[in-house]
């Protein structure tokens, strides 16, 4: 009896357990943006050098996200899970420890191995050993992380790099490592599939060729130095091997990455619609640093200040996504959060540094609270009807959907920039002006406006199965 009760608390950390994982790896993704003048000095070479670094770790994940559904089928999640967290962990040390370009790129390809096995699998192992009745609370714990980590990192990436040394920002993951890898051994259950798949090789090659493209091309259009006509061609050339990739997973008996979940609707707009949702609003993340720094003349550490307030929102909004979704529904929800989120994002476009401060901070704590909200409810609505045979596929295209749609809202807010200060008439080697974010800010609203549409078509019941929008459905059974 007791072993019972000892595995069903347990599964009640799970998400706990997983979300600590994912804020090591988005976190360490995040504050090495702020920490790369520091390394490049430290290593005798311009920022532009560490790039290299950059891309390795985004071909790590290219190539190790779409397999590892597969590999944890095979091997078990815990086993999986494990390895990943401490070849992560490991890799960490050896970024630290780096004294050159090539040591650091070697480290970081490693790096991303292990963070592109932990994320997918990690959320694997909690959509599998979670009730449908607890998913919702389940999926909002592991989903914080990615919230949070985008608006922390600045900030807390110029602290350490102005007080300390950019080493700690890797170093520090040791003992957040260890302690993971130990309750991972202790408390992660180890499930495999219930069957065993042959490896889709095609489709391996096919999915990394495109996911590179893409995550490439989006590398080189948020750099200024490089030209957004070779970013935008990497970019279509990733989508083009992306829809090769799709028609070969539709014939394949065994496909790498199962695009037959797509046929559920609360899926596939998840999946789809959320695409295009996740880059309007991962635009801000890019956009947002260099509105401070270059439009209001703030510093890198007092630019990630203002943008704690889109954490508090962030954070804030955590604890009522539950309760928003159970009560108003995941269709309600959906569409007028995103398009306060819209609205929002097209406000911050409008700010001078003669804005008084306090609306300032409510525009970006706005950004933050819808920002929160809508990702919990993507992530969350994604395996409300995803059947239990289904759940590794499902898992796998969502998490090369996210990782995807991170890069190219990166792309699409220094693409959108780019394109302002053309229209403006300026040289797009020099500093932006506010009327060049005036623009860039616009586009990242209108298409997150745009998205709204996409929305409209769900059910009126959808997410039912997992507690959204409760309040219909009682008022259905007394009807």
């Amino acid at each position: 009896m007791s072993t019972g009760n000892t595995r069903q608390s347990h599964v009640g950390w799970l998400p706990y357990i997983v979300a600590a994982t994912f804020f090591m790896e988005y976190l360490d993704t995040t504050v090495i943006a702020t920490a790369l003048p520091q390394m490049a000095h430290s290593f005798g070479v311009g920022p532009n050098s560490l790039s290299l670094g950059m891309t390795a770790y985004m071909l790590a994940l290219a190539i190790f996200i779409p397999v590892s559904g597969w590999v944890a089928d095979r091997c078990g999640s815990r086993t999986v899970f494990f390895s990943a967290i401490g070849v992560f962990t490991v890799a960490s040390v050896l970024c630290g420890l780096s004294q050159n370009v090539a040591e650091f790129t070697a480290a970081r390809l490693l790096q991303g191995i292990g963070g592109a096995m932990m994320v997918p699998v990690g959320r694997l192992i909690v959509v599998r050993s979670t009730e449908k009745s607890k998913m919702m609370q389940a999926i909002s714990t592991i989903t914080w992380p990615a919230i949070a980590a985008p608006v922390i990192g600045p900030p807390v990436g110029g602290f350490i790099t102005t007080y300390a040394s950019w080493r700690w920002i890797f170093l520090l993951n040791v003992p957040f490592g260890l302690a993971a890898m130990a309750i991972a051994l202790a408390m992660v259950p180890n499930l495999r599939g219930s069957e065993r798949k042959p490896l889709d090789i095609v489709g391996l090659l096919l999915s990394a060729a495109s996911l590179t493209a893409i995550l490439y091309g989006a590398e080189l259009a948020s750099q200024v130095g490089e030209s957004p006509w070779v970013a935008g061609a990497l970019i279509v050339v990733g989508l083009l091997l992306g829809v090769v990739a799709f028609r070969h997973a539709k014939r394949h008996p065994h496909p790498l990455i199962d695009v037959s979940t797509l046929k559920i609707p609360t899926f596939s707009v998840t999946v789809v619609t959320g695409s295009f949702t996740r880059i309007g609003i991962g635009a801000v993340p890019y956009l947002m640093p260099l509105l401070f720094q270059l439009g209001f003349g703030l510093s890198a550490f007092k630019s990630g200040l203002l943008l704690l307030a889109s954490a508090v929102g962030n954070l804030g909004m955590k604890a009522l996504t539950t309760r928003i979704l159970q009560r108003y529904g995941f269709r309600m929800v959906s569409i007028v959060d995103v398009a306060v989120a819209g609205i929002s994002i097209v406000a911050c476009g409008l700010l001078t540094p003669d804005v008084p401060l306090l609306l300032v901070l409510f525009v970006v704590f706005v950004y933050g609270v819808t920002r929160s909200m809508q990702f919990s409810t993507l992530a969350t609505l994604a395996y409300a009807d995803v059947a239990p045979s289904q759940m590794s596929g499902a898992s796998t295209l969502w998490s090369a959907a996210a990782q995807m749609t991170i890069g190219l809202g990166i792309a699409f807010g220094a693409v959108s920039l780019r394109a302002a200060a053309f229209l403006n008439g300026e040289n797009t080697g020099r500093l932006f002006t506010l009327a060049d974010f005036r623009l860039a800010f616009l586009c990242a609203g209108v298409l997150t406006l745009i998205s709204v549409l996409g929305y409209v078509g769900l059910a009126h019941d959808a997410g039912q199965s997992i507690g959204g929008g409760s309040r219909n459905q009682e008022g259905t059974a007394k009807s």
